[in-house]
Formats: structure tokens, sequence, C-alpha cells
């Protein structure tokens, strides 16, 4: 099945997202502590709102960023369990880049954040007829 439009703006717009988010876990200059934990959150957001919205192509853009927030959210809580399955996941740098590996109040806004420029990105690029 070839890709539409949109899923090739997306795609293409992942490409710049995920080594943004990858960098933001590994910068290490000046605010490192506040680009590491916070800054990350809203490239996550955009991350997953994109591959949604690639994957769920008729979805409009605000239930894709709804959704995301609220499994992301729901993600933030499951860092308060601590059991064998879930540090087997958190061993390594990408399973800590998808669950984390620490529950914050503090991560929110930034989830909140990251999902409205998520929204707005999706609402740009849906704009794009598919074809």
């Amino acid at each position: 099945m070839k890709p539409n439009k949109q899923q090739i703006i997306s795609i293409i717009l992942l490409a710049l997202i995920i080594p943004l988010g990858f960098y933001s876990k590994l910068y290490s200059g000046i605010g490192s502590d506040w680009v590491n934990n916070k800054l990350g959150g809203v490239f996550y957001e955009i991350f997953w709102c994109l591959v949604f919205f690639i994957i769920f192509t008729k979805s409009k853009p605000i239930h894709v960023a709804v959704g995301v927030l609220v499994v992301t959210s729901l993600l933030e809580f499951v860092q308060l369990l601590n059991n064998a399955f879930l540090e087997v996941i958190r061993s390594n740098f990408i399973g800590q880049t998808i669950i984390g590996n620490s529950f914050a109040w503090s991560d929110f806004p930034y989830y909140v954040a990251g999902a409205l420029v998520g929204y707005l990105i999706l609402k740009k690029v849906s704009r794009f007829k598919s074809g």
C-alpha cells in the first residue's frame, strides 16, 4: 500500500523529531537536567502523535493528540510500579526512553505541551490532500 501525502510528511517530520528526542536525552550542556528530563517529554509526545497519525490515517488530529496524552500519562503512573518485567524493559536506553524510570508530577505539563504541539503539527499536516 502506497503512503499518502500526509503519511509521507509525517514520516519526514518523524525523521526530524527522533534525533531531537534522542539528543535531548544525551545532551550534557547548560540546563541538561531540564533538557534531559523535561523538554524530552515534549518531543516524546510529538513523536507518538506522528506515529499514530501515520497508522490511523483517518483519525482527527485532536483524537490522536488526546489519545497519546492519555496513554503517555498512564505510562507515567506505571513508573510507580516496580516489578521484574518493567525492570527488564528499563534496563536499556530504549526501554528507559519509552517508558521512563521514575514518576514525576512535573512531567505532566510537558506532556500537555507536547500533545498540544503535536496536535498543531497534525492539524497542519492533515490539510494536505491524501493521495
